[in-house]
């Protein structure tokens, strides 16, 4: 945007309250929005040009799923997709060494999109999400999306379709007026409470900018703990759904430091209250049909197939706790009293089970999924999604048989009647999923030896520290009485 625009749209402006604006301009950036049919150099220079784009962010996460960028003036656009942009990746979690640091970013310009927040001020700025090659032009073995892609293809070469569908829960919470973020709700409303409070714009303008940026946003509501919410957008391709929630935990930090909060992804910020989860629904399409359906099944409607997929899950949850519960933090949500499934079992109605299998509704056949609840938002979705599907897949291609459902409330069953039914546990602590993992050949397989060790080496030093450091807890508990 040139600075007589710029004085134009300021001017155009004036004796309007910034807020409403700021919602005015959310709602109109789908006029900015780039279709998947129409990503091409052509239209991604064409709608950069028709938004004024100022500069460009080139994204990716490392092993961790921290969303990373190199950012470029948009007269550099037509280079980066032409010719692609160099990096240096040393310094990046789970990259490479020293000596072997020159890498590049290729553009996906499917996932092309404007920062609507951005849209009305002198730098409007895109984002474009990345697959990181090596110098000699291979596919990165640590880029967490090539570790997904490769799964991906797994599954193709076998005809399945992989569909994902992940609701990410998250905290508003406070900051100070010097920036410092507390955890502390910023509301006392509960489960689907119609509330009247600031929350709720938010949530709207959250919801604005997502769909903003291509994201089919389906529901927002308030969870069940103060302070907790959650957006849940469109079921999709598992590659777009992962590049989907790096998206949304981007936008909604975005937009809650507009109103002077902080959105966190931390699975358990608060304790005494309910944490953060990100229940995972899953199912395999041939064809363009559900395979997961069957119409001879009457008790769950669930193919032979998808038995031995959740089978396939439950087998190897332990194995999988480290990649899609992956901080100190995640082991302190899943704990009886607080909604968060830790017994490995299955079942429709019975939300304390690991894997739920959604009601099948008539007319609905294309719907019929399971959902794994034990996964939470701190998790690399890539790396996630990558895991959950070749657990599913080793128990579809070894025809494993699912245990029977167990219906009844296992957080209600007396002391000892789980382990006498062998319904297990899934991992208590970092340090037994670092253990699970680390003897787990489907998780080396899956994640590469690179992703692989580096990410056992990253938690191991994560858990070393937790165990040497001394918490307040402590002090209130040890430091008078001794």
């Amino acid at each position: 945007m040139s600075n007589v625009s710029a004085a134009k749209s300021v001017r155009s402006t004036v004796g309007i309250p910034t807020e409403v604006m700021h919602r005015v301009t959310l709602r109109r950036s789908h006029d900015y929005f780039l279709t998947r049919a129409k990503a091409t150099k052509e239209h991604v220079m064409e709608l950069a040009k028709k938004a004024h784009v100022q500069f460009v962010n080139l994204q990716f996460t490392d092993i961790l799923g921290i969303l990373k960028a190199v950012t470029i003036p948009v007269s550099k656009l037509e280079d980066a997709i032409d010719d692609c942009i160099w990096f240096d990746g040393s310094s990046i979690q789970g990259f490479t060494r020293i000596f072997e640091s020159d890498m590049y970013l290729k553009p996906d310009l499917s996932t092309f999109a404007l920062f609507p927040w951005t849209i009305d001020t002198e730098a409007p700025t895109a984002r474009v999400i990345c697959d990181v090659h090596t110098a000699d032009g291979k596919p990165f073995e640590g880029d967490p999306r090539y570790v997904l892609k490769r799964q991906l293809e797994k599954a193709k070469k076998l005809g399945f379709m992989f569909n994902t569908g992940p609701e990410l829960e998250f905290f508003l919470v406070q900051k100070d007026e010097q920036g410092n973020i507390h955890p502390l709700p910023h509301d006392r409303a509960g489960y689907f409470d119609q509330t009247s409070d600031k929350a709720v714009e938010i949530r709207q303008e959250m919801t604005y900018a997502l769909q903003g940026m291509g994201i089919d946003v389906e529901a927002l509501h308030h969870e069940v703990a103060e302070g907790s919410h959650e957006i849940d957008f469109k079921y999709g391709d598992a590659l777009s759904t992962a590049d989907n929630a790096v998206t949304l935990r981007f936008v909604l930090k975005a937009i809650a430091n507009r109103h002077g909060l902080h959105a966190t992804f931390m699975p358990k910020p608060i304790f005494g209250i309910n944490g953060s989860g990100m229940h995972v629904h899953q199912s395999f399409f041939k064809d363009g049909k559900n395979v997961f359906y069957s119409k001879d099944e009457k008790s769950y409607h669930l193919s032979d197939l998808a038995k031995s997929y959740i089978a396939g899950q439950l087998t190897h949850v332990r194995e999988m706790n480290l990649v899609i519960n992956p901080t100190v933090n995640s082991y302190k949500r899943l704990v009886v009293g607080y909604e968060a499934p830790v017994y490995i079992a299955w079942a429709q109605k019975n939300r304390s089970a690991l894997i739920r299998v959604p009601r099948y509704t008539p007319g609905r056949e294309q719907a019929t999924r399971c959902e794994l609840r034990c996964p939470d938002p701190a998790c690399n979705p890539y790396l996630a999604f990558a895991v959950m599907l070749a657990a599913g897949l080793d128990g579809v291609v070894k025809n494993m048989k699912a245990p029977a459902p167990v219906e009844e409330n296992i957080f209600k069953l007396e002391d000892g009647e789980a382990k006498k039914r062998n319904i297990g546990n899934v991992c208590g602590n970092l340090k037994e999923a670092i253990d699970e993992c680390a003897q787990s050949e489907l998780m080396r397989e899956t994640l590469g030896d690179h992703v692989f060790n580096h990410l056992l080496e990253a938690k191991e030093q994560e858990w070393d520290d937790y165990r040497m450091s001394v918490s307040q807890w402590e002090h209130d508990r040890y430091l008078e009485m001794y």
